[in-house]
């Protein structure tokens, strides 16, 4: 009797149809179950925006890495850096080195 009474509804009847049927089944293999469902795409989207965002990283590196370039060029500034950052002297030049202690 149940099953009588659930075959005579509007949404049963059309749940029934075999096109309806096999389009839904596809539609939910093709949202879950497939190589390019739903949760893919949002993974690979997150890895998308988190390339990005290292683009944008190394960009702004390698702007600042120009800029030091340019200034290297003039010949007082390569000695400035090469002294600061490498401890270079000149012929016959002593450098100390001061480091100091620091109590906690």
């Amino acid at each position: 009797m149940k099953l009588k009474k659930l075959s005579q509804k509007r949404w049963f009847r059309i749940l029934r149809n075999k096109y309806v049927l096999l389009s839904l089944i596809f539609a939910v293999w093709m949202f879950f179950f497939d190589s390019n469902s739903y949760f893919v795409h949002r993974e690979l989207n997150g890895e998308l925006e988190e390339l990005e965002n290292n683009k944008a990283y190394f960009e702004k590196e390698i702007n600042k890495d120009e800029a030091i370039i340019s200034k290297l060029e003039d010949t007082v500034e390569l000695e400035k850096f090469a002294r600061q950052k490498y401890y270079m002297k000149r012929p016959n030049e002593e450098i100390y080195i001061v480091e100091y202690d620091t109590i906690d």
